[in-house]
């Protein structure tokens, strides 16, 4: 049995232009690894990009040799590998499932969410925060992931696998909402 290759791919979704345009099914959306949302730049932060762009704009008219790589093939290999050679505990591998399967049937965790979840993650979703949690913990430095490192990213890896119940969602609650909700009551070991 082997995996196969990772490939990324970014699926930008504008919430104003979906003329035409459908909604991917819950099966679909499980396959992908994080849902990260984006929101508005801070003030300076849209200053520096329109200067950004027209510096890029103006060097357009110019010819441009290629750029080497960034990063070398290699090189992702070699990040690849120690990202799947970080040390996480069995405790906190089960903690991880238990986080994904409590979106499952999240009352048995907190009665008041009764009702909240009609789909909870799959399997893949365990996939993903495991994947994402050994990245957030590789990139800050460290050789293990910590409780930290699976609640930092918790919400980009599970928030498009949770489907909210009609009820609940007409009540106001989101997938981030039933996550929150998880992280502060599945006991950390």
């Amino acid at each position: 049995f082997s995996l196969p290759p990772l490939f990324l791919v970014m699926a930008p979704q504008n919430p104003i232009e979906h003329e035409g345009t459908y909604p991917l099914p819950e099966a679909q959306r499980d396959r992908f690894l994080l849902h990260t949302g984006i929101g508005y730049p801070a003030f300076d932060t849209e200053v520096e990009i329109v200067q950004l762009v027209r510096r890029q704009r103006r060097r357009q008219r110019e010819p441009v040799a290629d750029p080497p790589p960034v990063v070398s093939q290699s090189r992702i290999f070699e990040a690849r590998d120690q990202v799947l050679d970080l040390h996480l505990s069995p405790d906190l591998e089960r903690y991880l499932v238990q986080l994904v399967a409590a979106t499952r049937d999240p009352a048995r965790f907190d009665p008041e969410m009764a009702g909240w979840v009609t789909f909870g993650a799959s399997p893949r979703g365990s996939i993903a925060l495991d994947a994402a949690a050994r990245a957030h913990a590789w990139l800050a430095g460290r050789d293990y992931v910590s409780p930290a490192d699976i609640q930092a990213v918790a919400h980009d890896a599970l928030r498009h696998r949770i489907i909210v119940d009609y009820q609940a969602a007409a009540d106001g609650v989101t997938s981030d909402q039933v996550i929150d909700r998880l992280l502060e009551t599945v006991a950390i070991p």
